[in-house]
């Protein structure tokens, strides 16, 4: 028993450092948009472009995903984030099974409408780094505190 918590700590501090970083590049996202539009541009059109991206893209979900089911259960709203965690793991795993070409061929697709709504995407993305980087930092009874604060403000 003392072995396994022994592990569980490097493994915990490996998840929080993959999300913290994971959370920062999300949140870094719409300044780099704003001061060169043509390198996230560049960065995001090449997702599923070829087989090495493809892989690439999806062992950092898998990364990320794992890094959350690992990290959830000291996390705000636990549940929810090991739930995202699983759909971003499972979706990864899924998509290392299938050729890289069907990922790309939706991309393809899908394209057109995502250049349309970048900046909502982009916005969605700081969003989720904002609340991921809160999730792993404020987790358990202090999140609820600060969110039953603002709250009462509101009232």
């Amino acid at each position: 028993m003392a072995d396994l918590q022994q592990l569980r700590a490097p493994v915990n501090i490996a998840a929080t450092v993959v999300l913290l970083a994971f959370s920062l590049s999300l949140i870094a996202l719409p300044f780099v948009a704003l001061a060169k539009p043509a390198i996230v541009v560049r960065f995001l059109g090449a997702f599923a472009t070829s087989a090495r991206t493809h892989y690439a893209e999806q062992l950092v979900r898998l990364l990320v995903g794992t890094a959350l089911i690992v990290r959830a259960p000291s996390m705000w709203v636990p549940g929810t984030f090991r739930l995202i965690g699983w759909l971003i793991a499972i979706s990864s795993v899924l998509l290392l099974c299938l050729p890289w070409q069907w990922h790309h061929r939706l991309g393809e697709r899908m394209r057109p409408l995502f250049f349309r709504y970048l900046w909502l995407y982009i916005a969605g993305a700081f969003a989720f780094g904002v609340l991921l980087i809160y999730g792993v930092i404020a987790g358990g009874e202090v999140a609820w505190q600060i969110v039953a604060t603002i709250l009462a403000v509101l009232k």
